[in-house]
């Protein structure tokens, strides 16, 4: 499985990505306002580089409940001193989050190579920029928007319905011209699901990998393992560690984080424990005979 980001190819069957959060918002909800200056923010995408960060996600639109949508030109005044210092600066690839066909524009302009998606692809002009430019995407499902996502969410089958959210979105982009390759799927854990949706997905995570791409799974210090903890953002790292290990156990192939060490750690033990499982070691043994 290899998923494509421009001029960079990731090849994803046996190996588990770390994408670093960077957030350039005054209100994102657990570090809105530490990294508004440039200086610190790029200081901190550094020191995520050098813990291991095979990703850096920036993003200067929160997305938290009951978030409002930010202008593209305040996005760019906040993103682009970072990208364009950091795409001469880091060696890691750059994801940039926005579900703004315009803002993404700009940042692969500026060196970003992926465009994380939390609308997955509802700007029409979004899916023609990706086709084009031939960078990595990340389609994520949400429920209603920012704004309303977490007033009421139903389902009757959260990770059914997910799937086949997701896996007709993925058609969507394939029928915009967008190679299957360039894309990785995200359910969006928090994103317009109560607690018993998100604990229902990571349970059930592999039956979203059916369309044979990359997942992608965020689950620092979010508000279900708050509720699951009774503890605030800045208290929830051993909840989400044991959280995304199991993501990992079940499929997952980039972990998106605040904590880029830890996570990692907690990725490569829980990839080797995957991987020892029998059905794992046959389809090894046969990808290497057929290699």
């Amino acid at each position: 499985m290899e998923w494509r980001c421009g001029d960079r190819v990731f090849e994803l069957d046996d190996r588990v990505l770390v994408m670093g959060i960077l957030n350039v918002t005054p209100d994102s909800f657990s570090d809105g306002g530490r990294f508004l200056d440039p200086a610190s923010a790029i200081a901190h995408a550094r020191s995520m580089v050098e813990e291991g960060a095979d990703l850096i996600d920036v993003g200067a639109e929160s997305t938290r409940p009951g978030s409002a949508p930010v202008p593209v030109d305040e996005q760019w005044r906040r993103l682009g001193p970072i990208l364009q210092t950091l795409a001469h600066q880091t060696p890691a690839i750059l994801s940039i989050d926005t579900a703004s066909a315009e803002v993404a524009a700009r940042a692969l302009e500026a060196g970003a190579h992926v465009v994380n998606d939390v609308t997955a692809l509802s700007d029409p002009t979004m899916a023609p920029l990706i086709a084009q430019s031939g960078a990595g995407i990340v389609l994520m499902h949400m429920q209603g928007t920012p704004a309303d996502m977490q007033r009421d969410p139903r389902y009757e089958d959260a990770p059914r319905e997910i799937a086949e959210w997701l896996a007709a979105r993925l058609e969507h982009a394939r029928r915009s011209g967008v190679s299957e390759d360039q894309v990785a799927l995200d359910p969006g854990i928090g994103f317009g699901k109560a607690v018993e949706h998100n604990l229902q997905l990571l349970a059930r995570l592999d039956e979203l990998r059916a369309p044979r791409r990359p997942l992608v799974v965020g689950l620092s210090r979010k508000g279900f393992l708050g509720r699951l903890l009774d503890l605030p953002a800045d208290q929830r790292l051993e909840g989400g560690l044991a959280a995304s290990a199991i993501a990992v156990f079940q499929g997952a192939s980039i972990l998106r984080t605040h904590d880029v060490a830890s996570t990692r750690r907690a990725a490569i033990v829980a990839a080797a424990l995957r991987d020892a499982r029998p059905e794992r070691a046959r389809q090894r043994s046969r990808s290497t005979k057929i290699g």
